[in-house]
């Protein structure tokens, strides 16, 4: 899809709500919140217990120091990290946008800096999305989890080392395999101190394939949908982006990876890492395919990974990526629970501040194990009396004796998705069972039969603008989502459904609906327009050549490559031998394989395709430099017209 243009329609909306008059919509602006929206956040306040400050004294708990300065910033002067962003947080100001529970999250997601959390064990907090923690070694530093960003990295390891004790890296934990506890690696430690065996780099098995491979196939509506689950077409402010739940947001530095050289196999493991030993608990498949935990006995420290957070977490991910298995998940809860229980005096985690005490711990292990298992057996509960996705969801609620826990609220994850998810793990999401779901009408058909049934789109703006006048939002966004897939050039409906949808916005307790909600609104009155994404390319330039063939294959147009049959043999000096067959619309890849009958040979070096990969070069300039070579060109560019390339900005809530 191409680009949308800038809205610039004068249509005005002017409907009636009970907290205000929704403005004409030549501003476009935010509006404020609604009477039914304050009552309903006002309910939240009654439900749970605001002056419990234990979580503010324990995110407070060991600070020694902040970055000396408001902003990170990289090699060439550009902001990638900025602490000041969520200054507005903490002044209690027109407050009444946001959902007061995750106002709290977001308060004590906003207190960043150096934290002693007991001899020998530290950790910078609020420089990222994720919380980067250091053990002392006996030479010197294990970095555990060092951030998106390799300045933002750089800059806790400084204030460390200003602070604590100025040591060199010795070694490295990478938890999981996504890039919040990664990319900032080169900004801790050098590829040639990894090589020169001076510093160790241990992850859970099956790390490097995972880290690289998760995005890869479905990469730009990952990354599209990254854009609003993290906030990043959102302003910061009261009627913007507040917090995403899990931390602030994420940095936006050019993230790196490097291949392991300890490996975490099996629970029960013992490794050392510069003197420090530590036994290994395996959480595949977990919060994320390649993840594991582990505890330092020397210090009575447990490291839950992102298994632990102070927030429900995603048993599926508004981003998108594989549903996980909330059963399992449980269950690896519930295996800390009974071997480190009784040993942890401390837990850390890749998010948040830690638990100290044993019983406070081995509390919300319990009830954080009981959480999960609570959504999974009762989704299945409910499915097997022949209960849908949706009324599933609309269903499940947790006990008070869970659901009052702060660290089991729906700041990420929620109950209402995660219940979905569960559902899609067991049964699949694309259908409920129901024959009249079984091919639905594509939005746009859906949309243009639906306002035309109703009487037109006059008619459904009215019905819509009812709606709101009772703070029925979620019916007028489904209203006024047909007409505006029917006809997108409608304003008054965007206008409206923007309005409506951003009381939901307001209304959310998790980071990521509001910032879904919120930009979605946004979509709806200014049009798409891009900003700023994290650059992987540096993760990029490790892919195997293997995994670039598939996704080849992914994006084969299937009317250009009709009738074609095209084999390929590709020489990638310093890699290794591959070949490619294309037919029946469909590209097969193979490693170590040639055909003795190719039709195409392609030379090229390992250099040359991490250039391009890494967009250092393109290919047209490593063909003149030699280092691309094709046997046929006419055959080569043939081939080349099959595949599609994919635009980042396709419309989400437009079509």
């Amino acid at each position: 899809m191409s680009f949308k243009k800038s809205i610039i329609s004068l249509a005005v909306v002017a409907t009636l709500a009970p907290a205000f008059v929704f403005a004409a919509p030549t501003t476009s602006q935010p509006k404020e919140a609604t009477t039914y929206t304050i009552q309903k956040n006002d309910q939240l306040k009654q439900y749970l217990n605001f002056d419990n400050k234990s979580d503010f004294e324990d995110a407070s708990r060991g600070f020694i120091a902040k970055w000396p300065e408001k902003t990170i910033k990289d090699a060439q002067g550009n902001v990638v990290w900025d602490f000041s962003k969520f200054d507005f947080i903490n002044q209690d100001k027109d407050t009444q946008t946001i959902n007061p529970s995750l106002l709290r999250q977001a308060k004590l997601n906003n207190i960043n800096g150096l934290f002693k959390v007991k001899d020998g064990v530290y950790q910078v907090r609020g420089f990222d999305l994720s919380v980067m923690s250091f053990i002392r070694g006996d030479d010197g530093w294990i970095v555990i989890d060092p951030l998106i960003s390799p300045e933002t990295a750089a800059a806790g390891l400084k204030l460390l080392r200003d602070k604590v004790e100025n040591l060199p890296v010795t070694g490295v934990i990478f938890t999981h395999s996504h890039v919040d506890h990664f990319g900032g690696i080169l900004g801790v430690t050098t590829q040639k101190a990894i090589d020169d065996g001076e510093v160790a780099i241990a992850a859970p098995e099956g790390f490097f394939t995972h880290s690289i491979a998760e995005n890869l196939m479905a990469g730009t509506t990952m990354s599209r949908r990254s854009s609003y689950m993290y906030g990043n077409l959102l302003d910061a402010n009261n009627k913007g982006m507040v917090d995403g739940g899990l931390g602030k947001t994420t940095s936006s530095g050019s993230p790196g990876i490097v291949k392991p050289t300890e490996i975490a196999e099996h629970t029960g493991q013992e490794m050392t890492i510069d003197g420090v030993d530590l036994e290994v608990m395996m959480a595949q498949e977990s919060e994320a395919p390649s993840e594991f935990m582990f505890y330092f006995p020397e210090y009575k420290t447990m490291m839950a990974a992102e298994v632990m957070t102070h927030t429900i977490h995603n048993i599926s991910t508004l981003r998108g990526a594989k549903t996980r298995d909330a059963s399992s998940w449980a269950t690896y809860v519930d295996q800390a629970l009974h071997t480190y229980g009784d040993k942890a005096d401390t837990m850390i985690a890749s998010h948040h501040w830690p638990t100290w005490g044993q019983e406070k711990i081995k509390g919300q292990l319990a009830k954080t194990r009981d959480m999960y298992k609570y959504v999974h057996d009762q989704t299945l509960r409910l499915a097997n009396k022949g209960y849908t996705p949706n009324e599933i969801s609309a269903e499940i609620k947790l006990p008070d004796s869970l659901g009052k826990e702060w660290y089991n609220r729906g700041y990420y994850g929620t109950v209402s998705h995660n219940a979905r998810a569960t559902y899609d793990y067991y049964f699949g999401a694309w259908w409920d069972g129901n024959p009249a779901n079984l091919n639905p009408l594509t939005p746009t058909e859906e949309g243009t039969k639906y306002v035309e049934a109703i009487g037109g789109e006059k008619k459904v703006i009215e019905l819509a603008e009812a709606a709101i006048k009772k703070g029925e939002y979620r019916w007028a966004v489904t209203l006024l989502n047909n007409v505006t897939f029917a006809n997108p050039k409608n304003m008054d409906a965007r206008y409206l459904e923007a309005d409506a949808m951003e009381q939901l916005g307001y209304q959310s307790e998790s980071g990521p609906w509001r910032n879904y909600y919120l930009g979605g609104a946004k979509e709806l009155r200014n049009g798409i327009k891009p900003v700023a994404t994290p650059n992987t390319a540096a993760i990029a330039v490790n892919m195997p050549f293997n995994q670039f063939m598939k996704y080849l294959g992914v994006t084969v147009k299937p009317d250009v490559a009709k009738g074609m049959n095209i084999k390929v043999n590709i020489d990638v000096k310093g890699d290794g031998k591959y070949s490619m067959d294309l037919s029946n619309s469909v590209l097969k890849s193979y490693t170590d394989t040639q055909f003795d009958n190719a039709d195409l040979n392609i030379t090229l070096s390992r250099q040359a395709f991490e250039n391009m990969m890494s967009k250092k070069s393109v290919l047209k300039d490593e063909m003149k430099a030699g280092e691309f070579t094709v046997s046929d060109q006419a055959k080569f560019q043939q081939l080349m017209s099959v595949f599609d390339q994919f635009n980042l900005w396709f419309g989400v809530v437009t079509p």
